[in-house]
C-alpha cells in the first residue's frame, strides 16, 4: 500500500522517537554516538528547507497580493470581500497571540516533557536581546531591503514585499504581467525544491525525531499530544466565531447557517483542502439564497487568498515553540509575529497543506527569534490541526460570502446582471 507524503514523514516521526528511545532503554553506549550522527543529517535537511523560505515566501506574497489585489480593485464584491477578509486575517493573529498563552497558562506542558525537550533540543538557543518598542518600530521598513533579506530580517522584508506587491497594480499592465510572471516563475521553482525536500523528509525527520527520542524519551509523545491540542483549540475558536459574524453580518440563524455549511466542512474535513470543497461552499451559498454574483466572485477569491484560521494557528506553533524553549516574549516582539503572521497568510496561496506550514510559520519564528528547530518535526504532525484548519477556513469562507451579499444590499437578480457584465 502506497503511502501518502503527510503519512511518510509522520510514520518517520513516530519511528524515530520509538528508535531513540529504544535505544536509550537498551542501555547501550551506541545511543549517544549515533545521536550525533543523526543530528548534522537532521540539521542539514532543515537547513535545506530555510534556505527556500525568503524567495518563497516574497514570490508568494508579491503575486498573491498583486494579482488579488487587482482583482479587488476591479469588483465591487471583490473589493468589500478582500476588505472583510483582510480585518479577519488581523483579528485571527491577535486572537493567537493572545489566546495560546492563556491556553499554556491553563493547561501547561507537562513539566517531565518541558524539561527533556528543551534538553533535547538545547542546539539552538533563544535570541540575545529581546528588541524593545522603539526597536520594533524601527525594523519595520527597511533601510535596505536586499540586506534584510540577507539577514533573515523578516518583518520589514515581509512589509517590502507587500508594499511592492501593491505598488505593482498602480503600473501599467505590460510591466505588471512581467514582474509578476518572473515571481510566479521564481515562487515555482522553490516549490519544486520544497517538494524535492519534503520529498526526503522522512529521513530527516527520523534523524530529528530520533535525536529528540534518545534525549527526551517518552515525554517527545505527550508534549506532541499536547501541541496538537493546544494549536488545534485556537483553530475551533476561529471556526466557531464563524457562526456569530453569520449571524450578525449575514443576519443569518445559527441553525440555519449551520445546517447550510455542514456538507461543505464534511467535504473539507475528508479532503483536508478548501480548493476541493469549492463546489460544496458554492451549494451552501445557494442554500443560504447567496446571489450567484456574490458567491460566484467571494468564494474563489477565499479560496485562493483568505486562510482564517492560519494566522491564529501559526501564531500558536510559534508561541508553543518558545514555550517549549522557555521563552519570555515581550509585546513587542509578539507585535512583530502578530504582523507577520497576518501578512504571510497571503503566501499560502493554493500550496500543500506541509509547504505552507513552512511558509507561514518559519517567517514569524525569524521574526521573533524563536528557534526553527522544532518545526522541523511538528510538521510531521500537521496533518491533524490542518482538518480544523480546513474546516474552520471553509466555514468561515462561507460566512464571509454570505455576508458581503448581505451588506452589498444586492437582489438576486441585480447581482446576477453585475455578474453578466463583469462588474
Amino acid at each position: 500500500m502506497k503511502l501518502s507524503q503527510p503519512a511518510r514523514i509522520l510514520l518517520a516521526l513516530i519511528l524515530g522517537l520509538g528508535a531513540g528511545i529504544a535505544s536509550v532503554a537498551s542501555s547501550g553506549g551506541w545511543a549517544d554516538k549515533a545521536a550525533a550522527i543523526a543530528e548534522p543529517i537532521g540539521g542539514l535537511w532543515l537547513s535545506a528547507l530555510q534556505m527556500t523560505i525568503v524567495p518563497l515566501v516574497v514570490a508568494l506574497l508579491i503575486t498573491g497580493i498583486a494579482t488579488s489585489a487587482k482583482t479587488a480593485r476591479g469588483n465591487r464584491v471583490a473589493g468589500r470581500s478582500f476588505v472583510l477578509m483582510v480585518v479577519i486575517l488581523w483579528f485571527s493573529a491577535i486572537l493567537g497571540a493572545v489566546m495560546t498563552p492563556l491556553l499554556l497558562g491553563f493547561f501547561p506542558i507537562p513539566g517531565q516533557s518541558a524539561d527533556a525537550l528543551r534538553s533535547a533540543l538545547s542546539t539552538t538557543g533563544p535570541v540575545a536581546a529581546v528588541p524593545g518598542f522603539g526597536d520594533f518600530l524601527r525594523s519595520i521598513i527597511p533601510s535596505n531591503p536586499i540586506a534584510a533579506a540577507a539577514s533573515d530580517q523578516i518583518l520589514p522584508l515581509v512589509v517590502f514585499a507587500t508594499i511592492f506587491a501593491f505598488a505593482l497594480t498602480r503600473i501599467p499592465a505590460d510591466g505588471r504581467e512581467r514582474v509578476v510572471g518572473l515571481f510566479e516563475a521564481v515562487a515555482e521553482a522553490m516549490i519544486v525544491i520544497v517538494n524535492w525536500l519534503l520529498w526526503l523528509g522522512p529521513i530527516g525527520v527520523f534523524a530529528l525525531a530520533y535525536v529528540v527520542g534518545v534525549r527526551a524519551g517518552g515525554g517527545a509523545f505527550g508534549a506532541l499530544v499536547h501541541y496538537i491540542a493546544i494549536v488545534s483549540s485556537v483553530g475551533i475558536v476561529i471556526l466557531a466565531l464563524a457562526y456569530p459574524l453569520a449571524s450578525v453580518g449575514a443576519r443569518l440563524g445559527f441553525g440555519r447557517f449551520a445546517r447550510a455549511v455542514a456538507p461543505a466542512q464534511a467535504v473539507g474535513f475528508s479532503t483536508q483542502s478548501s480548493l476541493a470543497t469549492l463546489p460544496a461552499m458554492l451549494r451552501s451559498a445557494e442554500r443560504l439564497d447567496v446571489p450567484v454574483a456574490a458567491s460566484g466572485v467571494s468564494l474563489p477569491l477565499a479560496v485562493a487568498l483568505f486562510r482564517a484560521t492560519g494566522p491564529g494557528m501559526n501564531m500558536a506553533v510559534v508561541l508553543y515553540v518558545a514555550h517549549w524553549y522557555g521563552m519570555t516574549l515581550s509585546p513587542a516582539v509578539i507585535a512583530m509575529g502578530v504582523v507577520v503572521a497576518a501578512i504571510t497568510t497571503f503566501s499560502a496561496v493554493s500550496l500543500p497543506g506541509q509547504v505552507s506550514f513552512i511558509t507561514n510559520t518559519a517567517p514569524i519564528a525569524l521574526a521573533m527569534g524563536v528557534p526553527l528547530e522544532p518545526l522541523a518535526l511538528l510538521i510531521a504532525v500537521e496533518n491533524i490541526p490542518d482538518l480544523f484548519r480546513t474546516v474552520g477556513n471553509v466555514t468561515m469562507d462561507v460566512a464571509v460570502t454570505a455576508t458581503v451579499a448581505s451588506r452589498s444590499g444586492l437582489e438576486a437578480t441585480e447581482a446576477d446582471a453585475l455578474l453578466e457584465r463583469g462588474a
